[in-house]
């Protein structure tokens, strides 16, 4: 089978302006932090970006160098309040926002990867988030109903591949498996790109066949050493 091992930038030139993107990670957390400050410096504009989670982390890290570039039109997800830039880009009317409950995001996006019209969910009943939105009820319950979504490019984070996009896992994988399914491109960046068959079946967490280009992040040691940075900084670590 052909490697699947790709140069950084010839990987994100799938990423093209306007697009919707997916990128993966909790908080910085298992997010490609080496992708998204390759994306910073090439300045591609007018994004959607899709993010399961509270995925925004501002101050000059993670997906909030995106927004403090003002490279995202639309922000789809569960929060934006870790990020001050785009709290007031939103305020200002520079950037849409379209909020959901993080477990929603999770299954809309489920939906999508499985070629699913949508989800059913009672969260939201007798809130904000019915409004404009079609119900159903079932056996006496209401449930608002929730579209798929998708993008063109999806960025994930393992900890490790091998050359044909077998993907592991390290900890908590979080949103990185489910939005594999739902892109047209899959980029998936990790700390250690080793040969096939070194990675036993039963660890792949994001089979290769998903997967369609495989990019060297920053590694373990110095992902290791940019979050203890930020949490110096950010006063969480003495």
């Amino acid at each position: 089978m052909k490697s699947k091992e790709t140069a950084l930038d010839a990987a994100l030139n799938q990423v093209k302006d306007g697009m919707t993107i997916m990128i993966g990670g909790f908080l910085g957390q298992n997010a490609p932090l080496a992708c998204i400050d390759r994306l910073v410096e090439r300045g591609v504009k007018d994004l959607t970006l899709i993010t399961a989670v509270n995925a925004y982390v501002g101050g000059g890290f993670g997906m909030g160098k995106l927004i403090e570039n003002k490279q995202i039109k639309k922000y789809i997800g569960s929060h934006i309040g870790t990020c001050p830039a785009a709290v007031e880009q939103y305020k200002s009317g520079e950037l849409e926002v379209e909020y959901y409950p993080q477990g929603t995001v999770i299954e809309k996006i489920r939906a999508g990867g499985a070629g699913l019209g949508g989800v059913l969910t009672p969260v939201g009943i007798g809130t904000l988030m019915e409004e404009g939105k079609q119900k159903v009820v079932i056996d006496g319950k209401e449930y608002l109903v929730e579209t798929a979504i998708k993008a063109d490019v999806a960025i994930i984070r393992g900890y490790k591949a091998d050359k044909v996009g077998n993907i592991l896992y390290r900890g908590t994988p979080n949103s990185n498996p489910v939005m594999a399914l739902a892109a047209d491109y899959v980029i998936a960046e990790v700390d250690y790109v080793v040969e096939p068959g070194e990675i036993a079946p039963d660890r792949v967490g994001t089979p290769g066949i998903l997967v369609d280009a495989v990019v060297l992040g920053y590694g373990e040691e110095k992902t290791q050493e940019i979050f203890k940075n930020l949490w110096v900084r950010d006063k969480k670590l003495a």
